[in-house]
């Protein structure tokens, strides 16, 4: 049974707010998926912080109309599911990712505001690190002087201790 006009329109207006606070939209094609793989890439993405939908496309289309995402419109053809996150490199590594182990999803575009991807793109922005990974590794560049620091501060006491030590050692070892 199809949607009628007010179910369509609150969709419209669920995924308007979905693609307002996202940061990347991935679209792939799941034909022949079972439900076991459906939900296995479900839970994959929600670990990930990745909501998959299974839309209308001519809804979907409506939906992205004005914002930074609507040159991905014209790619709204066939059974899609539609992966939006606010990391703009999370959808892509679920997509694609499951896509590896699974070959019955195949990944057809994505697109970041403004910027329109196609497959080798996806697979790029996938290979990507995370914002989390990247901020990680700019606190611990950022970590690094601080510590050599202290261990250059630690070191001076360490080495009065381990020279009174060997003196105390060697006026032992003279004592007997």
């Amino acid at each position: 049974m199809g949607l009628n006009r007010q179910d369509k329109a609150a969709v419209i207006e669920e995924v308007s707010g979905i693609v307002a606070n996202a940061g990347s939209i991935v679209i792939a094609e799941y034909r022949g998926l079972s439900v076991q793989a459906v939900t296995q890439l479900r839970a994959n993405a929600r670990k990930e912080g990745v909501q998959l939908r299974v839309l209308k496309n001519t809804l979907v289309r409506r939906a992205v109309t004005g914002t930074p995402f609507e040159g991905l419109s014209d790619q709204f053809v066939g059974p899609l599911v539609y992966g939006f996150s606010a990391d703009p490199v999370a959808a892509a590594k679920v997509l694609v990712s499951f896509a590896k182990k699974n070959d019955k999803l195949i990944v057809k575009g994505g697109a970041m505001p403004n910027n329109v991807l196609d497959v080798a793109g996806v697979e790029q922005l996938a290979t990507m690190p995370s914002r989390e990974e990247l901020l990680a590794k700019l606190m611990a560049t950022m970590n690094e002087p601080i510590a050599k620091f202290v261990r250059t501060l630690n070191e001076v006491p360490a080495r009065m201790v381990r020279t009174v030590a060997a003196v105390r050692d060697a006026k032992e070892k003279a004592a007997a």
